[in-house]
């Protein structure tokens, strides 16, 4: 079982983790090939199943709320962790470009709803925006998607919304202040050199960040 320290230190040392591999592929690293390198993991959640999968999940909730690191969906809407290094410096980077203006009407809308009151719940943000009903759900996750990918929100923690939990989103200007004011306030070039040496030791990493930047201009 991974323990919520090593989890820290693993995240810290990366600077950007995963959760869980995507198709168990070496690269990105993540939460789980950090920990079992040699063990492919296998997503099944019955009495079969391997224990550790169901561990590390409900280890990714309790390091959202952790503070000591930050869980968004950065890359291609997976679950990703940030050491606070990192998270700051890219966050720097994306705020040099006029990431406001280039949301649409509905990012701008959950943004402004999340600024308002965070974290909140899916039910709570889908019915405070109107994103409501299955017709509007690919809008919603769209919307969403354009936060998550510039780091204007973070994950923190779950709500119970019925069978399966929901994740709690709240605007990254609220749930780390502190971060985001140190962010705007970051030379560029200085975020620049921080960011460097984690993205180009993860070449998929490096991809995403510059696909970020070529939405920001």
């Amino acid at each position: 079982m991974v323990k919520k320290r090593d989890a820290i230190q693993s995240i810290n040392r990366h600077g950007f983790l995963l959760v869980f591999p995507l198709d168990n592929a070496p690269e990105p690293r993540s939460l789980w090939s950090v920990a079992y390198p040699r063990s492919k993991m296998r997503w099944e959640w019955d009495a079969d199943g391997d224990n550790r999968v169901a561990d590390l999940w409900h280890l990714r909730e309790e390091l959202s709320r952790s503070r000591k690191v930050i869980y968004g969906k950065w890359y291609r809407g997976r679950a990703t962790f940030f050491s606070r290094d990192l998270f700051r410096a890219l966050l720097a980077l994306y705020s040099r470009q006029p990431r406001f203006a280039l949301l649409t009407k509905e990012a701008r809308e959950l943004l402004s709803l999340l600024r308002e009151n965070s974290p909140q719940s899916t039910k709570q943000l889908k019915r405070a925006s109107g994103l409501v009903g299955r017709a509007l759900e690919p809008t919603y996750q769209k919307a969403l998607a354009e936060l998550w990918t510039r780091l204007l929100v973070a994950a923190f923690g779950e709500v119970d919304e019925g069978a399966f939990p929901s994740l709690a989103v709240g605007a990254t200007s609220l749930l780390f202040e502190d971060l985001f004011e140190e962010a705007q306030a970051l030379d560029p070039e200085r975020a620049e050199a921080l960011a460097t040496p984690f993205l180009e030791a993860s070449p998929l990493a490096l991809k995403q960040h510059k696909r970020v930047i070529s939405l920001l201009t």
